[in-house]
C-alpha cells in the first residue's frame, strides 16, 4: 500500500504540474495552480491509492470496476467546476448548461495533461483527439462545449499544444461555439 501511495502521489503531481503549465499558456494561470487540490483529500486520496494500477489508467476506473461507484469521484466531481458533471443534474430534463469560459480552458488544460499522463511517452498530438472522438458519444455535455473540444483536439492533433493552448485562439474558439 505504502508503493501505491507514493506512485499515486507522484501521478497527482505530475498532471497537476502539467495542467498548470497548460494554463499558464492558455491565460488562466491561477485556475491552473488551484486545479485538483481535492485529490490530495483524505476522501480522494486514499481510495485512489487503494486502486492505483501503473500510472496509466485512472484509479476510478478500477474502483468503479469492482465496487460499482467511487467515492473519490463523486467527491472529486462535485467539487471542481472544470468537469462538465458538475454542470448537470442527470435526473433533470432541462438541456446541459453551456459551462463558463475559465472551466471550460481548465477543462481543455485537465484532459490533455490528463492524456500526457496517463499515455507518457506514447502521448501525440492526434491521442488527445482519438480519445475524445472515442469517449464523446457517451458523456451528457453541451452540445456546444462538445463541438469546441473536438476543434481544439483537432487543432491540437494539426498544429501541436503549443500553437494551440493560447489565450487568444481559446478565447475566438469559445465566442466562436458558445456565445
Amino acid at each position: 500500500m505504502l508503493r501505491n501511495i507514493v506512485k499515486h502521489f507522484i501521478t497527482i503531481t505530475q498532471h497537476k504540474i502539467l495542467v498548470f503549465k497548460l494554463s499558464i499558456k492558455a491565460g488562466i494561470p491561477w485556475r491552473g495552480f488551484m486545479h485538483d487540490f481535492s485529490k490530495y483529500s483524505f476522501t480522494e486520496f486514499f481510495e485512489s491509492a487503494k486502486y492505483y494500477t501503473d500510472g496509466k489508467k485512472s484509479p476510478i476506473a478500477k474502483c468503479k470496476a469492482e465496487k460499482g461507484y467511487s467515492e473519490a469521484w463523486l467527491h472529486h466531481k462535485g467539487r471542481n467546476k472544470h468537469h462538465h458533471e458538475y454542470w448537470y443534474d442527470y435526473e433533470s430534463t432541462d438541456p446541459t448548461p453551456i459551462i463558463p469560459y475559465k472551466y471550460t480552458v481548465e477543462m481543455i488544460c485537465d484532459e490533455l495533461a490528463a492524456g500526457m499522463t496517463y499515455k507518457g511517452k506514447d502521448w501525440n498530438n492526434n491521442s488527445q483527439l482519438e480519445y475524445f472522438l472515442n469517449v464523446e458519444s457517451k458523456r451528457k455535455i453541451n452540445p456546444q462545449i462538445a463541438k469546441l473540444l473536438e476543434e481544439v483536439f483537432k487543432q491540437v492533433s494539426v498544429d501541436g499544444v503549443d500553437k494551440v493552448i493560447k489565450k487568444k485562439n481559446l478565447k475566438e474558439l469559445y465566442e466562436k461555439y458558445c456565445k
